[in-house]
C-alpha cells in the first residue's frame, strides 16, 4: 500500500490529471498498442492500395500528435471505466471527468456532437444526461484508482448487432456464434472504418452481453491474448476468418480488415445465449491512468506491444 497524500484523490488534482490524459493521450492520438498493430499490418499487406490506406491512417495519427489536433473529426461517445478502492469520493472523480470533457470540447479537442436522441438538439459542449457513461468497479483490496477513457466512434455503431440465441443455435464448436459474427462483419462492410477491432459479449442477458462487448474492446490491449485458452483460440479463429473476407482498410480491399477480436464472457441462463458484436474503428482514442494515494501516476497503455 502507498503512503497517502491527502491531496492525491481530491477533485483539483483529479481534474489536472484528467485534463492531461484527455488532451495528450486520448483526443490527439490513438493507443500505442493499436498503432503498433497498424504498422505491423502495413508491413504485411500485399495490396498496394491497402498499404497506402494504412500509411495515410498512420500519418494522420503522426500529424495529429505533432500539431496537438483531434485525431478524428468525430468525438465518438465517451465511456469511462473506473476501478477504485480505498478512500475515493467517487462523485469528485465523475464530476471532474464530466467537467474536463466539456473543457476539452470548449478548447477544440472534441467536436460538440452530443444531442438529445429524439429532438436532436445539441447541448453544444458534449454534456447531457448519461454523458459520459461511467462503469464503476469497487475492489477493496486496492488503494489506487484506474481510469480508462474510451471515445468509441459512432459510425462504427451502425454495424453493431445483438442476438439472443437458443442453446441449439449455438451449434457444434460454436458454429452458430461464428456464423453470426462473420455475417455481421460482411453486412457492415467498410462502414465501421476498418481496420477495426471487434468486441464480442457472450452470456448474461441483453444488457450484460452488450456491456461485455464494449468493455472487452475498450479496456483490453488489442495485442493481448485471452487468459482462457479456448476463448483465445476462438478470438484467433474469428480474426483469421474476418481477414479472409477481403474488406480491407477503409473498405477498399486487402487482407487487413480486423486488428483484433476481443471476447468478454459471463454465465447465463440455461434457456439462452445472448451474443453482442461491437465494432471499434481504427481511431482507438482510449488510454488509462493509474493514480496512487501517494500522488504517483502511470499510464495503462504503453508503447510496449504486449
Amino acid at each position: 500500500m502507498s503512503s497517502p497524500n491527502k491531496d492525491a484523490f481530491r477533485k483539483p488534482n483529479l481534474k489536472a490529471h484528467i485534463s492531461t490524459l484527455l488532451r495528450e493521450k486520448v483526443c490527439t492520438t490513438i493507443s500505442p498498442d493499436v498503432i503498433y498493430l497498424m504498422k505491423q499490418a502495413q508491413a504485411a499487406e500485399t495490396s498496394e492500395s491497402a498499404r497506402e490506406m494504412l500509411n495515410t491512417q498512420i500519418e494522420n495519427v503522426r500529424l495529429a500528435e505533432a500539431q496537438k489536433k483531434p485525431v478524428c473529426q468525430s468525438p465518438g461517445f465517451p465511456t469511462v471505466y473506473i476501478k477504485y478502492g480505498g478512500c475515493l469520493k467517487v462523485s469528485d472523480l465523475t464530476e471532474a471527468l464530466a467537467e474536463e470533457f466539456v473543457s476539452a470540447t470548449n478548447d477544440g479537442f472534441l467536436r460538440p456532437s452530443i444531442v438529445h436522441p429524439l429532438t436532436r438538439k445539441n447541448t453544444g459542449d458534449n454534456s447531457g444526461p448519461g454523458v459520459p457513461n461511467f462503469e464503476l468497479d469497487y475492489d477493496p483490496n486496492i488503494d489506487y484508482i484506474d481510469v480508462i477513457v474510451s471515445l468509441k466512434g459512432c459510425g462504427a455503431e451502425l454495424g453493431n448487432a445483438l442476438r439472443i440465441m437458443t442453446p441449439a443455435q449455438i451449434g457444434q464448436n460454436y458454429a452458430g456464434v461464428k456464423e453470426f459474427v462473420i455475417d455481421t462483419v460482411i453486412k457492415a462492410g467498410g462502414k465501421p472504418c476498418p481496420p477495426f477491432a471487434i468486441g464480442i459479449g457472450i452470456g448474461g442477458q441483453m444488457d450484460i452481453c452488450a456491456k461485455l462487448s464494449r468493455r472487452a474492446v475498450s479496456t483490453r490491449k488489442w495485442t493481448d491474448r485471452h487468459p482462457e485458452p479456448e476463448l483465445a483460440a476462438l478470438e484467433d479463429e474469428l480474426m483469421d476468418k474476418i481477414n479472409q473476407l477481403g474488406i480491407g482498410p477503409g473498405g477498399i480491399g486487402g487482407q487487413t480488415t480486423a486488428l483484433a477480436v476481443k471476447i468478454g464472457l459471463a454465465y447465463t441462463h440455461t434457456a439462452i445465449c445472448p451474443v453482442a458484436i461491437n465494432f471499434y474503428c481504427w481511431v482507438a482514442r482510449r488510454n488509462g491512468l493509474r493514480l496512487y494515494p501517494d500522488g504517483r501516476t502511470e499510464y495503462l497503455f504503453t508503447e510496449e506491444a504486449n
